[in-house]
C-alpha cells in the first residue's frame, strides 16, 4: 500500500469510527457519544505520541420533558452539561510567539451521523497533526477539535471555538492564521452538481462539484492567496478559492467566523457543503458516501500548505 492508499485508509477509519461506531454526536440528544467521540479523538491523538489536554466549559441544555405533544403547553427542563475543545500544541521552534490554528468540529447535527459534517474535518484533522508531528516549524502549531458548532449552540457563545477564539483574544495570542476545516469529503464528477449561494457565482465558478474550496472574508484575503498558492505548489487537486462580503449566505456557517469576530483572519476549507453534497445534515449523511482517495489528496495538500504556514 502506498503513502496515498495508506492516508485513504486511515481516513475512512476515522469517519467510520466516528459516524459509524458512535453515530450521532449532539449534547441535545447523544451527549454520551459526544463525549465518546472527544475520548476516541484523545487516544488517536495520544497513539501519534501527541499530548492533548482539554478545554473544558458548561453548557446549559433545554430539553423536552414530554416527547408527545399535546395541545397542553410543552415544558422544558434545563441541564447543565459539561462539553470541551480537545487541543494539542505543537511548539514553536524559533520562540516568534505566532500562533496558527487548525481546527474542526466533532459534534454533529442533531440526531445525524455526521459523517461529512464533520467527521471528515475531525480524521483531516488528525492525519494533518500526525503527518507534521516531527516537523520543525517557526511557529506555534494548534490542532483543535471543537465542540458545539451545530444548532442550538451555532452563532452563539457555547461554540467551542468562540470559547478558544475568545481566549486567545483574552490573553492576546498573536493567532496570524485560522484554518477550518469543513465537510470536505465529498467530490463528484457529475454534470451541475456543484451550486452557489449567489446566482453571479455561477458566471465565474465551476458547475462540477470536482475541487476544494478556500473560503475568507475580505480582512482575510491575504491568508487566502497565501494557503492557495501553498496547496498548489504541492498537490495536483484542483482548488478554488475566493474571499466574499460576510454577508453573503454561507460564509459564516463554520467555527472560523468565531475568529473573524476577535479580528483574527482564518479560511474554512470546505467541498461547499449543502452547495454540492446532497445528504447535508440528514441521516443518509453515512461514511459510505464519500470519496476517500480524493479526500486523501486534498488531505495530503493541507499537510504541506500548513506546513507553509509555520515556516
Amino acid at each position: 500500500m502506498n503513502k496515498q492508499s495508506d492516508l485513504a485508509q486511515r481516513l475512512k477509519n476515522h469517519v467510520y469510527t466516528l459516524a459509524g461506531d458512535i453515530g450521532a454526536r449532539s449534547l441535545t440528544n447523544s451527549p454520551e457519544s459526544l463525549h465518546r467521540a472527544a475520548g476516541y479523538i484523545e487516544h488517536t491523538f495520544q497513539s501519534y505520541g501527541l499530548q492533548s489536554h482539554r478545554e473544558e466549559f458548561d453548557v446549559e441544555v433545554y430539553t423536552q420533558k414530554n416527547r408527545k405533544i399535546t395541545a397542553d403547553s410543552i415544558s422544558f427542563e434545563s441541564v447543565n452539561h459539561s462539553s470541551w475543545n480537545v487541543v494539542v500544541e505543537l511548539p514553536d521552534d524559533t520562540n516568534s510567539g505566532e500562533v496558527v490554528i487548525v481546527g474542526a468540529h466533532y459534534d454533529s447535527v442533531y440526531d445525524c451521523p455526521g459523517a461529512n459534517d464533520n467527521a471528515s474535518g475531525v480524521a483531516a484533522l488528525l492525519e494533518i497533526a500526525r503527518e507534521l508531528k516531527e516537523r520543525k516549524i517557526g511557529k506555534t502549531l494548534r490542532f483543535v477539535a471543537f465542540t458545539n458548532e451545530e444548532p442550538p449552540f451555532f452563532r452563539t457563545a457555547q461554540m467551542g471555538s468562540f470559547r478558544h477564539a475568545q481566549s486567545c483574544s483574552a490573553n492576546n495570542e498573536r493567532v496570524v492564521a485560522m484554518i477550518c476545516l469543513e465537510t470536505i469529503g465529498f467530490y463528484t464528477k457529475e454534470l451541475n452538481s456543484q451550486k452557489y449561494p449567489h446566482p453571479l457565482l455561477k458566471l465565474i465558478a465551476p458547475s462540477v462539484g470536482d475541487f476544494v474550496s478556500f473560503i475568507s472574508n475580505f480582512d482575510s484575503s491575504s491568508l487566502l492567496n497565501q494557503c492557495l498558492k501553498s496547496f498548489r505548489q504541492t498537490s495536483a487537486f484542483s482548488a478554488k478559492g475566493l474571499a466574499l462580503p460576510m454577508s453573503l449566505k454561507g460564509i459564516q456557517s463554520s467555527d472560523h467566523a468565531n475568529f473573524w469576530k476577535f479580528k483574527y483572519k482564518a479560511v474554512m476549507v470546505t467541498d461547499t457543503a449543502n452547495y454540492r453534497y446532497p445528504h447535508y445534515h440528514e441521516l443518509e449523511d453515512t461514511p459510505d458516501k464519500l470519496n476517500y482517495e480524493s479526500m486523501a489528496e486534498v488531505v495530503s495538500g493541507l499537510a504541506s500548505m500548513v506546513y507553509g504556514l509555520c515556516r
